[in-house]
């Protein structure tokens, strides 16, 4: 008996990583103890308190039923309180906050909220590879817009005004930007805004870097009138090494929570409300927590440089968040040609740019979630 899959997965192949990752597994079972570089899954704790108050929690009897579709009061305040003193944005926590199982999550719930057959989408290339899936799970189209370096890996507005934006309800950002490492202006964000407005399309910006290697973090909300066009995903996976507890946010005005809150409230029963009130804690933290974090991520940052310089790639010093986008040498076709000799030949798995889009084929994407000691090997290793 044969079963096919639903023409949403049709065209929907199984996460680039996914795949990786077993080939990678295969690779040390027959010894060969791969390096990974290639994941940003922070590999450092949580704050004690925030581990503190998990178990804490979790050992009252009273706090494993279900939990409210639009999560604790506890954990929207803190997060209304963390966006007012890092991001200078002023939330409603009973109306414009909306806690999410992680915010990959919530890229689907937005698609899957607002999309449907003949809607189009606006994703960026390079970008994460999670928008287009969701796009093509939601029956839309996705229309990639290529970034470049000349532009500081910023969309060209004046460009995609030139074509043809009838059908485009959607348009993903994501700044810090992923994977290239680079900040966006607060002119740009008010220029996105802008055309948001004037083409009726709504701009979803997703943040969960933007803590990471920077001083001044910023959020699209700060941008005057961007709740009437705009949405914000943002994430305690980075900038609180909370990866796995998969704790995210959805913040935007309330008409927009209380659409998205009719497709999640259908695809979920709360989050484990221990989880809640650690996340409440990890916000609450004062800025001692994001300066030594930062602190063990330049001097990885160092340490991948060094890695990089000896593989004779370019890059800018300037990157921001958890990861660091070179340019391959010329002798290379693509980087997909330069990480699998660095795999065959030094057993170290560093990312092609080219998953992320066409425009990521002349580039490789280090992690810095791993330590000095780990980034010391692999360079011993590709050092022969």
């Amino acid at each position: 008996m044969q079963i096919n899959v639903a023409k949403r997965l049709q065209q929907t192949e199984e996460y680039y990583f996914s795949k990786k990752l077993r080939e990678i597994d295969e690779l040390n079972k027959s010894g060969a103890r791969v390096i990974n570089l290639g994941i940003g899954s922070p590999d450092l704790p949580p704050h004690p308190e925030v581990i503190q108050t998990l178990h804490e929690k979790a050992s009252l009897p009273n706090t494993h039923g279900y939990q409210n579709y639009k999560g604790s009061p506890v954990l929207r305040k803190a997060i209304a309180d963390w966006y007012e003193r890092y991001y200078r944005v002023y939330l409603n926590p009973e109306k414009e906050i909306l806690p999410l199982i992680g915010s990959k999550e919530g890229i689907v719930h937005i698609c899957m909220t607002y999309l449907q057959d003949g809607d189009e989408v606006l994703i960026p290339n390079p970008g994460y590879p999670a928008y287009a899936a969701a796009v093509r799970l939601s029956g839309a189209t996705a229309v990639p817009y290529t970034m470049t370096a000349e532009n500081d890996w910023l969309p060209n507005l004046k460009e995609l005004e030139q074509t043809d934006l009838s059908k485009v309800k959607i348009m993903w950002i994501n700044y810090p930007h992923m994977p290239t490492g680079s900040k966006a202006t607060a002119s740009f964000f008010e220029a996105v805004i802008a055309f948001g407005k004037k083409h009726n399309i709504l701009i979803c910006h997703d943040n969960p870097y933007s803590f990471i290697l920077n001083d001044h973090p910023q959020s699209i909300l700060e941008t005057e009138g961007a709740k009437d066009v705009a949405i914000e995903l943002n994430s305690l996976s980075k900038s609180s090494n909370m990866a796995g507890w998969r704790i995210g946010m959805l913040c935007a005005a309330e008409e927009r929570i209380n659409e998205i809150l009719r497709f999640k409230s259908n695809m979920d029963s709360g989050m484990f409300l221990p989880l809640q009130l650690a996340a409440a804690k990890a916000l609450s933290l004062d800025s001692t927590w994001y300066t030594e974090l930062n602190a063990a991520y330049q001097k990885r940052k160092d340490k991948a440089l060094e890695l990089l310089n000896l593989l004779n790639c370019s890059y800018r010093e300037d990157q921001v968040g958890l990861f660091i986008w070179a340019k391959v040498p010329e002798k290379y076709a693509n980087g997909y040609e330069l990480s699998d000799e660095v795999l065959n030949k030094a057993r170290v798995f560093i990312t092609p740019g080219g998953i992320f889009g066409h425009a990521g084929n002349g580039y490789i994407r280090v992690s810095l979630c791993a330590t000095e000691a780990v980034f010391e090997e692999a360079i011993a290793r590709i050092r022969g």
